[in-house]
Order: C-alpha cells, then structure tokens, then sequence
C-alpha cells in the first residue's frame, strides 16, 4: 500500500486507508526522519479509531494510552531509550500482545523485541508538506 499526502487535511483519509488495508492488525511500527510526520500520522489515526482524548508525543513518558470504541491504543515512543533493556523494564509485552492498538514510533530502537507480525509504515518526505505513506504487514 502507497499513499501520497500533499496536505494535512488528506490524513484522515490516509489513515482510514491504513485502517481498512490491515483491519485484523494491531501493532503498526513507524519510520521515518525526525519531522517527517509520524505523530502527526499517529493522531489521525486516533481519530479514525474513535480516540476524543487529545493525542501527544509521549517523547518523555515513553508510552501514551488512549481509549476509543475499539479498545485501548496505546502510542509508543522510544527516540528516547538508551537500550533495548528499557523497554523489557516498562514491560513492553503486556502491551504488544494483549491485543489492542500499539502505534510504535522509533522502533528502530528495540529492533530485537518486534513481534513477530506488525504492520511496517515507512513516511517519507517528498516536498515541504508532501508525504509518501508505505505499509506492508511483516508475518
């Protein structure tokens, strides 16, 4: 799947399109550059889940957990960790495999904890305010 956003009005669509071409997935892990538009992405995704709470980066509390009409999702960010240890100690599993949303930013980070199957969503920047969305499911 290959999604061209020129604007940011577009992604609420961009993320309905994610949604509906991996509806059985619940663990989405983004790449891409600083400001290249993950945690923009990652609230509009929110918002097609039902999420009303307001979404932020959890750059310094690691992990943010908002609840919408399909469970819990729980929005990660590990720019921050130092190692692969960090995330074993805020006992990442619990949260990975109880079946809700997991929306991972900087998963590069933990590179030997990935589960097994995940949604891999690549943002690039391709102009000043034009993305290209990539995602495939890893199985």
């Amino acid at each position: 799947m290959e999604l061209k956003v020129k604007q940011l009005d577009e992604l609420a669509g961009a993320a309905a399109v994610l949604l509906k071409s991996f509806p059985q997935s619940r663990i989405f892990l983004f790449f891409g550059e600083m400001g290249a538009g993950k945690t923009t992405f990652i609230k509009a995704l929110c918002a097609e889940l039902g999420v009303t709470d307001e979404v932020s980066s959890p750059t310094y509390s690691i992990v943010n957990e908002y609840q919408s009409g399909k469970g819990s999702v729980y929005h990660f960010d590990f720019y921050r960790l130092k190692n692969e240890t960090e995330a074993l100690d805020m006992g990442y599993e619990e949260y990975f495999y109880n079946g809700d949303y997991c929306l991972v930013e900087w998963p590069e980070k933990i590179g030997s904890l990935w589960p097994p199957e995940y949604v891999k969503v690549n943002i690039e920047v391709s102009g000043d305010d034009e993305r290209v969305i990539s995602a495939a499911d890893i199985k």
